[in-house]
């Protein structure tokens, strides 16, 4: 088969589109064969090797969360998965033709969703998710900022949290005001505005996705009690807030993708896919990717 392998830490040279041998499946395990993936940031941080504290690979190693395909083959031990079936997954090494997941993280895919529409959700929804379901965990009519809302896992937390009966508002930049205000949110605000900023306190929580100097600005508009969701780790000089942290990593959750991935077939909430490119175009992909400002995923066919 064909897969994308990486071979050292650094640029999008590393990434080689080349022939290796399909891998083997377990009693547990379906083989897979892949119709979508798409690249997401923790592609690129692994690939350069600033995530190497926290994702231990080894060289040639298959880069890829989210999983696109159909059954090609199923263990011994899989019920309810036959040859032919439409699947996705929150996995690894998906940057190939052919990949493994165990049967447990698999889960079909909604009639309404074609395969390349599929391969954007699952890391972007599962981690959109769980930042509000598992970290933030708001009540509802509590107001909940989300930063970066116009990314997929912030449409994502933006939906979720709305489920949850929260006021929900959107941080954004100011140039992407206007787009954020076709979320159906309860406000929208430009975090990069020293002056929008300086208006938000109180909030019950924040949803956090951008991390860096933003959540910095942001701190202080927590309530006293607050909660601050992320999805980057706890920022520095949190302590010093009256706050409770809660910093995670998403985790596969079949049924929960599942309920997603239906809830975007029914068009209650969208992950728009910008580009849909080749995987032997994969260092051109992850060189646009890095460069930034696509309204969307960049997704990945065989």
């Amino acid at each position: 088969m064909k897969a994308v392998r990486l071979y050292s830490y650094g640029d999008p040279s590393q990434l080689r589109y080349e022939e290796t041998a399909v891998p083997k499946y377990g009693d547990n395990e379906v083989l897979v064969k892949m119709h979508a993936t798409s690249i997401n940031p923790i592609d690129l941080k692994i690939r350069s090797g600033a995530a190497k504290s926290r994702f231990s690979i080894e060289f040639p190693a298959i880069l890829g969360r989210d999983l696109s395909g159909e059954v090609a083959e199923a263990g011994r031990n899989v019920q309810g998965f036959p040859k032919g079936m439409r699947v996705m997954a929150l996995a690894n090494g998906t940057y190939a033709e052919y990949t493994v997941a165990k049967a447990d993280v698999l889960t079909p895919i909604p009639d309404a969703l074609n395969f390349e529409e599929a391969g954007a959700l699952p890391l972007v929804t599962t981690t959109g998710a769980q930042l509000i379901e598992r970290a933030v965990k708001p009540k509802s009519g509590q107001t909940v900022l989300v930063t970066g809302a116009l990314g997929g896992v912030g449409r994502t937390a933006v939906h979720v949290a709305q489920k949850h009966g929260a006021h929900v508002l959107a941080g954004v930049r100011t140039k992407e005001k206007e787009h954020a205000s076709k979320l159906g949110v309860d406000g929208v605000v430009a975090i990069d505005s020293e002056e929008e900023v300086g208006h938000l306190h109180d909030l019950d929580a924040i949803a956090d996705t951008i991390g860096g100097a933003t959540i910095q600005r942001l701190l202080k508009t927590i309530r006293k009690g607050g909660v601050l969701g992320s999805v980057l780790g706890q920022p520095e000089g949190a302590g010093k807030y009256d706050i409770h942290v809660e910093a995670f990593m998403a985790q596969p959750d079949a049924s929960r993708l599942h309920q997603l991935a239906e809830d975007v077939a029914r068009h209650e909430f969208s992950i728009p896919i910008a580009r849909t490119m080749k995987l032997q175009e994969i260092q051109e992909a992850h060189r646009i990717f890095e460069r930034g400002g696509l309204a969307g995923k960049i997704v990945l066919v065989p």
